[in-house]
């Protein structure tokens, strides 16, 4: 997909799919921290309009999203014991 400009449709569901693997995350700070990052860089090409760099850009957001992937099964194997103060509902 390096060659060609990705599609609108494309881009759309690289984000979404980021967002969704940021949900899998057990932990608040590095679930937070993988939204916050992929909504930063969007807004950041945003404006980006040469197609070769919109190329690159695309497939390093696929790697982002394989390595987010992979980070995501190892933080579920390895989860820890107690939850996160901010993970808790409150209860009223």
């Amino acid at each position: 997909m390096a060659s060609t400009t990705p599609t609108k449709a494309e881009v759309l569901w690289l984000f979404r799919s980021l967002l969704r693997t940021a949900r899998q995350f057990c932990d608040y700070n590095v679930r937070e921290y993988t939204k916050r990052r992929t909504i930063d860089a969007f807004r950041h090409n945003k404006s980006l309009s040469e197609p070769s760099h919109l190329s690159s850009v695309f497939s390093d957001g696929q790697s982002q999203l394989d390595l987010a992937k992979r980070q995501a099964l190892v933080y579920k194997l390895y989860a820890p014991k107690m939850t996160s103060i901010m993970d808790l509902k409150p209860t009223i």
